[in-house]
């Protein structure tokens, strides 16, 4: 079992209530909701009820926005490699975003102060619970000794607890329970499962939960078993192709603020075109043209076709303001114009030179079974691993994408987007 811990009552730390959700979101509540509502009242003590209207409202609105925001963060946060912290404010200004629109659009009265005091102590209150305690706290998870669950030890992030007897009572303190559901479980072990699942234990199979935490899904061989299905939820991926549509209109106004100059500051350092053109395998493995700025040298790269579709560390092919735009990811700006053909996503798998992608069908298995979902500006494995040409990189990358294909949903995308803006304030995986 390796690093796997013999389980102990001194081996299990007991959980603080702030670390229960039903207590981080009644303190939410009554901090955020009822606390502006309660203090306007001692404000202004002499108000009639048509003046109440308002404060009531507001204190609704917050009581509203603060259930969004963690049922976000709750469908959020089981992704891997999550913390709060990276997602208690976007989480919760999109949901007090949507209360404030609601108000505006029906007119009804509602009381700034006390709804923006709201938002406020909203975000405060959970960083508050994770600065204290939530960061510290780390996941403890049961592990049932049999199978292949040493696969799980090289996974530090969790505390592994293995158990040594078939007990409910001894894992009582502990987050969750795994097991491997293909390993022959003697019959004492498989009875302790039902248990654990009619007791409200939450119960992982092995692999499934090292999908989870590692965020990436293995691609020795592609099955039922290991995807349930094969094709990702068709009902998402035509509403996702809608939504990417109406966002890019939306967007591209404040696009072209930022792409006009970078177009200019590209052609005052070295003159020649802007943009760069580039065939890249798309949705279905259809070729398609992908538009970006160009941050190379022209005429600079080999000969070889491959070679020049590849950019290495601190590649002297790429120019001072390429290098930056790059950082930035602006270089990218351009697909906004693929998206607008249908050709691409916000959120997807990175599409790849028609070259490259060629070369990678020979060299791993399954490598088309990424283009079963529109290629993206940005992706799982671009926030998780950045950039990576050759063939070892790109099975690891290989892997993040399935990861995303399998689990395909909304939630992921708002996860990518959110980690793609810390991606660009950091510059991490630029190449």
């Amino acid at each position: 079992m390796g690093m796997l811990q013999v389980v102990t009552r001194q081996t299990v730390k007991r959980r603080s209530i702030v670390t229960r959700r039903r207590f981080q979101l009644f303190g939410a509540l009554l901090l955020a909701a009822l606390l502006p509502f309660l203090v306007r009242q001692l404000v202004q003590p002499e108000a009639v009820l048509p003046d109440v209207r308002p404060a009531f409202n507001a204190m609704a609105g917050n009581a509203i926005g603060i259930i969004i925001g963690f049922w976000m963060r709750l469908s959020i946060e089981p992704y891997p490699g999550i913390r709060s912290s990276y997602v208690i404010f976007p989480t919760a200004a999109g949901a007090h975003a949507v209360v404030l629109a609601f108000f505006l659009l029906t007119r009804m009265p509602y009381d700034r102060t006390a709804l923006l005091f709201g938002f406020m102590l909203h975000v405060a209150w959970f960083y508050l619970v994770y600065y204290a305690v939530q960061r510290r706290a780390s996941l403890s998870i049961a592990v049932i000794p049999y199978g292949n669950v040493a696969r799980l030890a090289p996974i530090t992030s969790v505390e592994w607890v293995r158990l040594s007897r078939p007990d409910l009572d001894a894992c009582a303190l502990c987050d969750a329970i795994v097991a491997d559901f293909a390993a022959d479980l003697p019959d004492e072990w498989e009875r302790f499962l039902a248990d654990a699942a009619l007791d409200g234990r939450i119960v992982y199979q092995v692999k499934n939960l090292e999908e989870s935490l590692t965020g990436r899904v293995e691609i020795d061989h592609l099955s039922e078993n290991s995807f349930g299905s094969l094709v990702p939820a068709r009902g998402y991926f035509y509403l996702k192709t809608l939504l990417d549509w109406l966002l890019a209109v939306a967007v591209l106004p404040f696009a072209l603020l930022v792409m006009i100059p970078a177009a200019i500051a590209i052609k005052l350092e070295g003159g020649g075109p802007a943009l760069f053109r580039q065939k890249r395998i798309g949705h279905a493995a259809r070729p398609i043209t992908v538009i970006k700025f160009r941050t190379m040298r022209i005429g600079s790269g080999p000969q070889d076709a491959r070679a020049a579709a590849m950019t290495g560390d601190k590649d002297p092919r790429v120019t001072r303001v390429g290098a930056f735009l790059r950082k930035t990811r602006i270089d990218e700006v351009p697909q906004i114009f693929n998206v607008l053909k249908g050709e691409m996503s916000w959120i997807g798998p990175r599409p790849e030179a028609a070259v490259l992608s060629q070369w990678y069908t020979g060299e791993i298995p399954f490598y088309r079974y990424r283009h079963v979902v529109k290629p993206g500006i940005s992706g799982w494995a671009q926030v998780n691993q950045g950039h990576v040409a050759e063939v070892e990189e790109v099975h690891e990358k290989l892997q993040f994408d399935f990861y995303y294909i399998k689990y395909f949903s909304p939630w992921l995308d708002v996860l990518i987007l959110f980690k793609t803006l810390k991606t660009m304030a950091s510059g991490f995986g630029a190449r």
